[in-house]
């Protein structure tokens, strides 16, 4: 689940903090790049708990329903959205409780949230849809919660303000998180019942791999990078750069230098969209500027072996 983009970001945050705290201790920053990482996980399943913490609530409300409706003597209310198969499947879900078991973490301690979340999924058109449509699938219990995903999860100020108080580092990793989220509800296989797994923490060693290095060159080699940086900033003042320019920069050129995969324009465009999410609203362009000249640079004097194709805009080995 950990994907590079995400391992950029945290890789750009925890550089700037090296800096910033003044301890230059890279075997303990390491450590915090790691476990920031890991934290983005446990974002990852929380929210995944709360598609099951908003059908627990749903229960609770058709159990008074229920009463209701027998002691009045009116027809039983639907049970369709409290019993939603994909949702049971998930509550179910082996990893999924036993990553929860480990983070200590449920949403029962936050149950005004859960019930004020519950309330407004029920006066929607989506939810008014799903409980009249004939189709009653598991296909369509898993498409309605991701709908209900994407319209009153994915943005949501409350739950944002709710995610900052649980943890110092879920502030900036929902947005990537949410994507991964989505991609879970529509892999899940009805047939693979409990069984199912979620998206593991890391695809590969390699990308955790990719994560130490990044990190560790971008430290190691700074001196070496900013002065690429000078040598580069001819038509601008580099002593009057933004300082999280010169770290988003510093990152990217390790990456550029060490990881031969990594086509440039890849590098680039990553890097230039941190710039423009996290630093200065001038940033992306002057970075886009500066890291093409750097990249021509190390070209032309053979230290980087890839080449820039502008036939079609592809950068080659």
């Amino acid at each position: 689940m950990i994907n590079r983009e995400l391992i950029r970001i945290k890789t750009v945050q925890l550089t700037y903090a090296y800096y910033q705290n003044g301890s230059k201790n890279i075997e303990s920053a390491e450590k915090e790049l790691l476990f920031s990482l890991s934290k983005a996980y446990d974002m990852y399943a929380y929210l995944l708990a709360l598609i099951v913490g908003i059908t627990k609530e749903s229960r609770r409300h058709l159990e008074v329903a229920q009463a209701r409706a027998q002691r009045e003597g009116t027809e039983m209310p639907s049970q369709k959205f409290a019993y939603n198969r994909f949702a049971l499947q998930l509550e179910e879900n082996k990893m999924l409780n036993e990553l929860m078991e480990t983070q200590k973490k449920s949403w029962n301690d936050n149950p005004e949230f859960l019930k004020k979340l519950y309330l407004q999924i029920t006066e929607s058109q989506i939810y008014h849809d799903y409980m009249t449509d004939e189709q009653d699938d598991y296909a369509a219990d898993r498409e309605v919660w991701r709908k209900i995903y994407r319209t009153f999860i994915q943005n949501n100020d409350d739950l944002d303000a709710l995610l900052e108080e649980e943890s110092l580092y879920w502030n900036d990793d929902k947005d990537i998180v949410d994507t991964f989220v989505l991609k879970t509800i529509k892999r899940f296989d009805e047939k693979k019942k409990a069984s199912q797994e979620l998206l593991p923490e890391y695809d590969s060693e390699e990308d955790k791999d990719y994560a130490r290095k990044l990190f560790r060159y971008a430290i190691l080699n700074a001196d070496e990078y900013q002065h690429l940086m000078s040598e580069a900033s001819i038509n601008w003042d580099f002593s009057r750069l933004a300082y999280m320019d010169i770290i988003i920069m510093q990152v990217a050129i390790a990456e550029m230098l060490s990881f031969p995969s990594i086509p440039i324009n890849v590098t680039i465009n990553e890097f230039v969209e941190i710039a423009k999410a996290y630093s200065t609203p001038r940033s992306g362009s002057y970075i886009n500027g500066m890291l093409d000249n750097i990249a021509h640079h190390l070209i032309e004097t053979g230290r980087l072996l890839k080449r820039i194709d502008y036939r079609n805009d592809k950068i080659t080995q």
